[in-house]
């Protein structure tokens, strides 16, 4: 064999065409169908084979194509009304946040997260949290935010699922080739490649920085595979959530600390800091490293600023969810960093301890205790996170735990087939697409002829069975399945029938088999000649969730018995590909997670744009979307302790709504019309879509959260941190004396004296409070009632009382009135809070003191 070497020609664009790079080169192109179907019509099989990737298209086209294009006049004036739209685009002026916040267009919101799912040419996400980043940063230019995004750049990305003829999960990894990516090399101003570095025990870490440009927004990625470290440690960004615990502690170092470097390589200043999930929670030690060293303050000074700007959004429903490092792993990893932070050892532990588990460190611990803003996902899981991390406020009720939410939701126009896109064009008001929150400009979903609806998705629906079936005939050939079975699936697959989608990410709680509970009824349910049903699966498993790997094998082996044989379809490789044909084309999306541990999901919210159906346990989002009209349920909000007990009784909701509502009613047709079938999809358009969308959600982060968070660090920055100085110094004068703090009640033995009233009849009540050192206007007195449910107060109000006289040196009389409307049985106490007018939240010190605590 001999030697060669490669010579690699990438075509001269014509200079009329120039600004096809352009496009090529920023995401924008991923949510503008219109910049894609360019590269598509100039060739389409080309276009296909490259898998949609512009870059890469663009350097293997031919030049002779290209020059036919020049003469294509309508080829030629579609092109520069885009490049218009490109340009435009990016110059505009009177976004909605320069509109809203003029005042603060220079202030930076930085954005971390560990994964970007921002398109199917750049693989570097696994599921959910990666695509609602991407979403977020798409939201976030078309808003006009002023924001960075910061992350990893993994060489191998994600895993490539392969299912074999057995039926197993096979993972494969491949290196990306930076070169015909949208990515691109971030050099210093002496020309070199612009590098950070950051300390892992007993040596350095290098790492170079690459760009990528989505929209108006610019997303940094780092990279360890650079000459300047060893072999392992080049490797260290190959893989994401790969590894074991010490991979993921070093890459989460890098994120996070690493991070905050490579905004100081570029010069970037960041206002506003949100830490998306708590992989990059070191980054606010990094942050208030940085204040300790270089303005000589205390730490409890530098984390108060790093508290008044950052937020933290955790997007997992059960503890074990949440990263944990053993506490030697700390010392090893931070032994030499926590002095550079004026902290002993066991301070710094402490800012990742949760009360309940003393032997490991919690990243999303740390990241409660840096940020000062911190939510959920969705309404439910804003509970169930109040719920998790109670312990960390000790004494504070569940319910007052301060965590708020934002419910999750998509860019509209990543996930909105183009087929839609035309029709809402042409019925939805001419600024739709800016106006994509606004519930007014969705009522108009009812002007658009149900013909033209149905027709527009059974176009999707073709589209997409031939999309699947290709790719389901590749899979086949790939197992040595027989070539006869091979073209069998060119028929198998019905666009007739009734087409349930469930794709997603192969966790156990998400229930894949739920359906499977009890086959002789879902096969006559399939097997219905005059209202026939299929299914297609799809998702991957994390290569170390052996049970998940079960549950993919358990479905395949379904899919190939006898009576489901043409019924199930199960498809590899799950990825924003095959979720886009998935959520435009079926007909239902199923979701049955095990309730409450779906944090909010996304999937539904994709498909209901499109017209799909939701079909979904009452959980994430779907508590806050679902109106009786717009989808369907399975189960209820029933509590069950029981495992076996809850897939039951979800099992059978599932097979009685199928029967009983949802086949019948996509079967019942008027001239070919399932006339209520599409009154309920323009109701799941009409209600979901504004509600769901990341400009919503993003509006609600700036709202409620970033500009807050601007105002009080302007406030901090006029002040020259005389803010934070008073601040820091009055609540370590406030926990040093709170012991001295103590209330005195009206008892018997029984407790706080009892009192009878009327309803609506008002109530006075009294209590004595001692400070000692502290004056009334450090603290605020609260009556704390509601009914009570097994000898616990629930639902309760908190009234603060007011001073109604001093009668000693430190003790206070307060006092207020309640009013109760409802009749039975109520309790009540009394507590003691730290009150001051920069506190950012009631809890924002936690300390409490209640009767007899």
């Amino acid at each position: 064999m001999y030697k060669y070497g490669k010579i690699k020609v990438t075509t001269t664009l014509p200079d009329r065409l120039a600004g096809l790079r352009d496009i090529a080169r920023n995401l924008w192109w991923s949510w503008n169908s219109e910049a894609t179907d360019l590269f598509r019509e100039i060739d389409l099989a080309l276009w296909e084979k490259l898998n949609r990737n512009p870059v890469r298209f663009l350097q293997e086209i031919s030049l002779k194509k290209l020059e036919e294009k020049l003469s294509d006049n309508e080829f030629m004036n579609n092109y520069e009304k885009v490049l218009k739209n490109f340009q435009d685009y990016l110059n505009q002026e009177d976004t909605w946040f320069n509109q809203n916040y003029p005042d603060y267009k220079n202030e930076q919101i930085i954005y971390f997260s560990a994964e970007y799912g921002l398109h199917e040419v750049l693989p570097v996400y696994s599921g959910g949290l990666g695509v609602l980043s991407g979403d977020h940063c798409k939201t976030a230019s078309d808003l006009g935010l002023p924001f960075t995004a910061i992350g990893l750049f993994y060489k191998q990305g994600y895993f490539d699922q392969r299912i074999n003829a057995e039926g197993w999960q096979e993972t494969h990894f491949t290196n990306l080739n930076y070169s015909q990516l949208p990515v691109w090399p971030v050099y210093d101003s002496n020309g070199k490649p612009l590098m950070i570095y950051v300390e892992l025990p007993g040596r350095v870490v290098y790492a170079r920085i690459w760009c990528i440009n989505i929209g108006r927004v610019k997303l940094y990625l780092m990279d360890t595979d650079v000459p300047e470290n060893n072999q392992y440690d080049r490797g260290l960004t190959d893989r994401l959530y790969g590894g074991d615990k010490e991979t993921r502690i070093q890459q989460e170092i890098l994120l996070g600390i690493g991070g905050i470097r490579t905004l100081d390589a570029l010069g970037i200043k960041g206002t506003v800091y949100h830490m998306n999930e708590g992989h990059s929670a070191f980054m606010a030690l990094e942050l208030a490293r940085k204040l300790v060293m270089e303005k000589n303050m205390p730490f409890r000074e530098a984390r108060e600023i790093v508290y008044s700007s950052t937020i933290f959004t955790t997007h997992t429903p059960v503890p074990a969810g949440n990263d944990k490092f053993p506490l030697d792993m700390i010392d090893r990893y931070f032994s030499n960093y926590w002095g550079q932070l004026g902290l002993q050892r066991n301070e710094f532990i402490s800012l990742g301890l949760k009360p309940d588990e003393p032997n490991v460190f919690n990243m999303a611990v740390l990241a409660m205790n840096m940020a000062g803003r911190k939510n959920g996902v969705s309404k439910l899981h804003g509970a169930v996170s109040r719920h998790i991390f109670n312990a960390v406020w000790p004494g504070i009720p569940e319910d007052e735990v301060p965590i708020t939410h934002v419910t999750n939701g998509i860019h509209t126009m990543t996930w909105l087939a183009p087929g839609f896109k035309y029709i809402f064009d042409k019925y939805l008001p001419a600024d739709w697409q800016n106006r994509l929150y606004d519930p007014s400009v969705w009522q108009q979903i009812d002007n658009i002829p149900d013909e033209e609806i149905w027709k527009t998705h059974l176009a999707l629906k073709t589209k997409m069975i031939r999309f699947i079936v290709e790719r389901l005939k590749k899979q086949y050939i790939k197992n040595g399945v027989p070539l006869h079975e091979v073209n069998e699936l060119d028929s198998i697959l019905d666009p007739q029938a009734l087409t349930i989608g469930f794709a997603r990410r192969f966790a156990t709680y998400k229930r894949a088999n739920l359906i499977f509970r009890d086959l002789a009824r879902l096969e006559k349910i399939l097997n219905n000649k005059s209202m026939p049903v299929q299914i297609i699966f799809a998702g991957k498993a994390h290569p170390a969730d052996y049970p998940a790997h079960q549950i993919i094998k358990n479905i395949h082996d379904i899919a190939k018995s006898e009576g489901f044989k043409g019924k199930i379809f199960l498809v590899e490789n799950y990825n924003m590909t095959v979720a886009r044909h998935l959520v435009q084309g079926v007909d239902v999306w199923m979701n049955n997670p095990r309730r409450p541990l779906e944090a909010s999901g996304t999937s539904g919210q994709k498909a209901c744009i499109n017209g799909v159906l939701n079909f979904s346990i009452l959980d994430g989002w779907w508590c806050e979307g679902y109106n009786g009209m717009n989808g369907w349920i399975i189960g209820d909000e029933t509590p069950f302790d029981n495992e076996q007990h809850q897939d039951d009784y979800d099992s059978k909701s599932l097979y009685d709504t199928l029967e009983r509502e949802i086949i019948p009613l996509f079967f019942n047709r008027e001239n070919g019309i399932p006339v209520g079938w599409i009154k309920r999809m323009k109701e799941s358009i009409k209600s979901l879509a504004p509600q769901f969308s990341t400009h919503r959600m993003v509006k609600d982060y700036t709202e409620n959260m970033y500009i807050p968070a601007i105002i009080r660090n302007i406030k901090i920055r006029e002040s020259q941190y005389e803010f934070i100085h008073i601040l820091a110094d009055w609540k370590q004068y406030v926990e040093r004396n709170w012991p001295q703090v103590n209330i005195i009640a009206n008892q018997d033995i029984h407790g706080l004296v009892d009192h009878n009233m009327l309803s609506g009849q008002e109530l006075n009540l009294n209590v004595t409070v001692q400070l000692g050192v502290l004056k009334p206007e450090d603290v605020r007195v609260e009556v704390y009632y509601g009914p009570l449910e097994n000898d616990k107060i629930v639902n309760a109000s908190a009234v603060e009382m007011r001073v109604v006289r001093q009668t000693d040196a430190s003790t206070y009389l307060y006092e207020t009135t309640i009013c109760i409307l409802d009749g039975g049985e109520y309790g009540y106490s009394f507590r003691v809070l730290p009150k001051h007018p920069n506190l950012m939240n009631k809890f924002d010190l936690p300390l409490i003191k209640w009767t007899d605590s």
